[in-house]
């Protein structure tokens, strides 16, 4: 059995919008590089696609990365979704590579449990100060991925990637209430091309 549980501090959670044609965005991956391996922090990079035309298609890119920022940009309030972009727990943050300062305590708590091979029980229970609603969402990370570069802006640079969002999926949102039972879901991984539940 395998079980994972959050811890009872928040944990920033900073998503990289970044793309292989953009030439301000290398010290962004180098950064967010920097970052594997730290328990204090949670790392994604989304690679954008509308980077792609103008010279060098991004192996990572995805339409579905570049809705998730756009959806992410006006819930956020920022003004305009950009390369590279910071998001520290869904805020735009201009002021990386330094990190906002202060831990908050959790709202929620998450256990995770693999139950097989391919399937996976999700525990959520939500804390004081808890949200009226609660969504899910998860990620397939990748790291260690490097790119020589053949066009475009980066034209002869060789990148290297950590963190890269391969695949994600969301859940529903759900409304939460303080004290209720936790709320258990079960995912598992496709097969044969079938959608996981």
């Amino acid at each position: 059995a395998c079980r994972v549980r959050s811890p009872d501090h928040q944990v920033p959670l900073v998503e990289l919008y970044t793309s292989e044609g953009c030439s301000s965005c290398p010290p962004a991956d180098r950064w967010l590089s920097g970052l594997k391996g730290s328990a204090n922090v949670l790392s994604a990079a989304f690679h954008v696609d509308y980077w792609d035309r103008l010279g060098w298609p991004d192996r990572f890119a995805s339409a579905r990365h570049t809705e998730r920022q756009a959806a992410q940009v006006r819930a956020s309030g920022a003004r305009f979704a950009y390369t590279p972009q910071v998001l520290v727990n869904g805020r735009d943050w201009r002021g990386w590579p330094v990190m906002p300062l202060g831990v908050l305590p959790a709202r929620v708590r998450v256990q995770l449990e693999r139950l097989d091979p391919v399937s996976v029980q999700v525990r959520v229970s939500t804390e004081p100060g808890a949200p009226p609603r609660l969504g899910l969402w998860w990620a397939l990370l990748e790291d260690g991925h490097v790119t020589s570069v053949a066009s475009g802006e980066n034209r002869g640079e060789s990148l290297r990637h950590d963190h890269v969002v391969r695949r994600y999926e969301t859940l529903p949102n759900w409304p939460a209430r303080e004290g209720a039972a936790p709320t258990v879901m079960r995912w598992s991984a496709p097969q044969n091309g079938e959608a996981g539940r």
